[in-house]
């Protein structure tokens, strides 16, 4: 079974720190760093899960997150969406964008690989 994760952030130390966790639990990891192709980006990759980053350069995760949904062959890749703004006002608006699941920076390494577990496991019941 693939276990394929595209990780969209701008921050090199996120998105390292991510990777190796994610890595050294089995899932291979890419990682991208800019908004403005990302969505060419996840076409190419196919992966199973997207985890993205809602401030980046480019593009917000949130017009990338919308331009997914929009897609036929995307619109049911589950996509973990992170933010250093938790306010309710973002979450309801990724909510509405069509995001599986919402995470406040700083988030714990358990929050992460639980988030991701979960995420894969209910797209691979589908």
């Amino acid at each position: 079974m693939s276990r394929k994760v595209l990780l969209i952030e701008d921050e090199p130390n996120i998105a390292e720190a991510i990777r190796f966790l994610l890595t050294r639990e089995g899932w291979q990891v890419d990682t991208h760093g800019d908004g403005t192709d990302a969505v060419q980006v996840i076409q190419r990759a196919q992966p199973d899960l997207v985890i993205l980053d809602v401030m980046l350069p480019g593009k917000s995760g949130m017009d990338i997150l919308r331009d997914i949904r929009e897609m036929e062959e995307l619109a049911g890749l589950p996509v973990l969406m992170l933010t250093a703004r938790g306010q309710s006002r973002d979450r309801e608006m990724a909510e509405n964008a069509g995001v599986s699941r919402f995470m406040t920076k700083p988030f714990s390494n358990a929050e992460v690989l639980t988030a991701v577990r979960d995420l894969h496991a209910q797209a691979t019941r589908i």
